[in-house]
């Protein structure tokens, strides 16, 4: 079953099992008469407005993230968190209302009533969704179209698997064969002729199960695999080798690694960007009077222009201008080396110094968040020069750029210092990390976490 249409049966399930929880509801609410309430309660409204809360806080919480051999029990204990989570905000929501209004304390503990029956209601139809979609492979339809990289020992063990459980949804297309292997009766290729492979059998999923040890593989796949959409997963061995940048995964006891190829699913892409806008809107609009203040200070503490224009490689490569308070004195160029690289604090200006540790002369970055250049959240923006240097050390420093960088990020608030090639690998692991546990929840982390390092002045 296609991405698109698992996603479109999980919304329909929901939408139809939200208002079937909420009817039941209202119907014990209202019609049967056993809770007196003050005012009639109308229907509708309400039912469209808990239809929009509950599918943003189910695309919050990751319901709508791929589905891989989930078990129906992994799938009820997903959806028991979620809307237990989502009816403590309900919970809280009711309670700031009653007290406005000086309600009786009983309606408070209906949102148990509620959460009983959302859970039952919720839980049956992602149960019978997913019976349903197990019923489908079973049966051989909407399975992916999948190759094999390596035809060793280990991608004859992971084919067994694959042709022995026709539920985990993999239709075998072939072996791409490495240079060092001997050809075989399913050989579709050898690996120099990936791309052309995955786009003649319109390939979804690539599984890598090389017997070597070699890193160039890896590399080599992911590149090929990059503009490809296709999902890619690495068996045991090549962990080490993408460590923080993938989640585990079991096929009947066979780990695999995930690589993903589509980060975000696109209630998440589309939450993630009207969060960006609210709160940069709100953050520019609240602190205005204290960015006036350090517009000022920098206008008179030294000459040069308020504010440091940089280049940096953006989504896909792509340029834009990033805008920054300037910390130095006019007369220094930043393009010429990194500052903390450096350690000559005299470029810095004596305000410029405290903007750097309280992380403050980021604040204009909201402005290209709200352009769509950058997100609140994501990979540090890194000029094209500074990009092409760390590609040839990294030669997967590239998979940055599949998201936009961020004003803030997990690499800037877990690691400052920027000293080495090493280092630059060591903030490679954050940013790999977050790139592939990509979610709301772990954005407001990296928010709050940012928000600690700016109150204790850890920035550099």
């Amino acid at each position: 079953m296609s991405r698109f249409k698992e996603l479109l049966f999980l919304l329909i399930s929901d939408l139809i099992f939200i208002s079937a929880a909420y009817s039941v509801y209202y119907y014990f609410r209202i019609e049967t008469g056993l809770i007196k309430y003050t005012n009639p309660v109308s229907y509708l409204i309400p039912m469209l407005v808990i239809n929009i809360y509950w599918l943003i806080v189910f695309s919050f919480f990751g319901l709508y993230q791929h589905w891989f051999v989930r078990s129906r029990f992994d799938e009820f204990s997903s959806v028991f968190k979620t809307v237990l989570v989502g009816c403590l905000f309900l919970f809280f929501a009711i309670f700031i209302d009653d007290y406005m209004k000086d309600a009786a304390i009983i309606s408070r503990f209906l949102i148990l009533i509620y959460a009983s029956i959302m859970i039952f209601f919720i839980s049956l139809g992602r149960i019978l969704i997913r019976g349903f979609q197990i019923n489908l492979l079973e049966r051989g339809l909407g399975l992916s179209n999948t190759i094999i990289v390596g035809n060793g020992e280990k991608a004859h063990e992971l084919y067994d698997m694959l042709i022995k459980y026709p539920r985990l949804g993999y239709k075998f297309k072939g072996f791409i064969r490495l240079d060092s292997e001997v050809e075989s009766e399913n050989d579709v290729g050898v690996i120099k002729e990936l791309k052309d492979v995955i786009r003649r059998e319109k390939i979804n999923t690539v599984l890598i199960a090389s017997e070597q040890k070699a890193e160039n593989i890896l590399f080599e796949v992911l590149n090929e695999c990059e503009n490809e959409n296709v999902t890619v997963k690495i068996m045991p061995k090549l962990y080490e080798i993408v460590s923080g940048m993938a989640k585990t995964q079991q096929i009947y006891g066979i780990p695999l690694i995930e690589v993903k190829s589509k980060l975000m699913s696109f209630p998440l892409r589309f939450t993630k960007r009207l969060t960006d806008i609210f709160l940069s809107l709100l953050f520019l609009i609240l602190f205005s009077p204290f960015f006036i203040l350090i517009i000022l200070i920098i206008k008179v503490s030294s000459r040069g222009p308020v504010f440091y224009i940089q280049k940096c490689s953006g989504k896909n490569g792509k340029i834009f201008s990033a805008l920054k308070f300037r910390t130095i004195y006019g007369q220094f160029n930043l393009d010429v080396g990194h500052e903390w690289t450096q350690k000559n604090y005299k470029i810095f200006t004596p305000f410029g110094r405290f903007l750097k540790k309280t992380k403050l002369d980021v604040v204009p970055e909201f402005m290209n968040v709200i352009k769509n250049e950058m997100s609140i959240v994501g990979p540090r923006a890194e000029p094209p020069e500074y990009f092409e240097l760390y590609k040839k050390e990294i030669p997967y420093y590239s998979r940055r750029l599949v998201v936009k960088p961020g004003v803030t990020g997990w690499a800037q608030v877990k690691h400052n210092i920027e000293a080495s090639v090493e280092d630059v690998k060591t903030k490679l692991q954050y940013d790999f990390y977050y790139i592939e546990n990509l979610s709301l929840s772990l954005d407001f982390k990296i928010m709050l976490n940012t928000l600690f390092v700016v109150i204790s002045m850890k920035g550099q």
